[in-house]
């Protein structure tokens, strides 16, 4: 597929019926959602719904893959809600497998300041598990590197800079667990876009996410509003090889499918 192709969006929690009727309607054929909230919510999946959705893949040819939310801690140590938080991503799991979704998006959870160290292996064993669950169910798993939080702030995402995913990644296998690098976020700390790629390359990545930023705070501007090269980026991702999927995660849907344009115009 070229990678016009292969640029998708990520539709939030927009009803996943009305999402595929828009990537239909306008050759898209990579699609994100969230079963959290909303009419996607993962007890409103009932073996009919679930039916429809999977018809209409497959005649379509669209892919779906499920993004669970960032403000569940899978760095959680509480007793109860440590069950809770894994719980939530096994049933995750389990409606993606359900939906068949070719992937899901976790991510790494967060500290608060103090206790980075305790946070950090908790999320690791998490990710483990539920990695291990995933690959025995034929769900791919894929890592999101998170954003950067103002220095003050007591509450930080964990596995976003280099360090951080490094420690991840060198304890679970990549063919347990893969990557949806986030270029927005990469922006946000010193290593940059590039910096994540030198340590990483692009075997592990499964997505790429889209959005742009000035590099100082989490925001998702469109592409060319912000200070990310991603003339640079792109043609580095597909000269390296990188043959999976972009998406999207930002503007409306017309913005969308501009900057998809756009996007795809930067590749040589």
């Amino acid at each position: 597929m070229s990678i016009f192709d292969r640029i998708g969006l990520d539709a939030g929690a927009t009803r996943l019926e009305d999402a595929l009727n828009f990537a239909e309607e306008n050759g898209f054929y990579y699609l994100d959602f969230n079963a959290d909230t909303g009419p996607n919510h993962m007890e409103t999946w009932s073996a009919e719904r679930i039916a429809t959705v999977r018809d209409r893949c497959e005649m379509t040819g669209i892919n779906i893959g499920l993004h669970t939310l960032s403000a569940v801690n899978v760095a959680e140590l509480s007793p109860y809600v440590s069950r809770g938080v894994e719980n939530y991503m096994r049933a995750s799991i389990d409606l993606a497998n359900r939906l068949g979704c070719k992937w899901t998006v976790v991510h790494a959870g967060y500290h608060f300041t103090s206790d980075p160290e305790s946070r950090l292996a908790a999320a690791i064993a998490r990710l483990d598990r539920i990695s291990t669950y995933a690959a025995d169910t034929g769900q791919r798993v894929l890592l999101e590197n998170l954003n950067y939080e103002p220095e003050h702030a007591e509450v930080k995402y964990l596995a976003h800079t280099v360090e951080e995913c490094s420690q991840i990644f060198d304890a679970i296998p990549p063919s347990k667990l893969g990557w949806a690098f986030t270029v927005n976020h990469a922006n946000l700390v010193p290593e940059g876009v590039d910096g994540f790629l030198d340590a990483f390359g692009i075997e592990r990545i499964g997505e790429v996410r889209l959005a742009d930023n000035n590099g100082n705070y989490e925001v998702h501007m469109i592409p060319g509003k912000g200070n990310i090269d991603f003339d640079s980026c792109l043609n580095r991702l597909e000269d390296s090889g990188y043959r999976a999927h972009y998406s999207m995660a930002y503007g409306s849907p017309e913005e969308k499918i501009a900057s998809r344009q756009h996007l795809a115009s930067l590749v040589n």
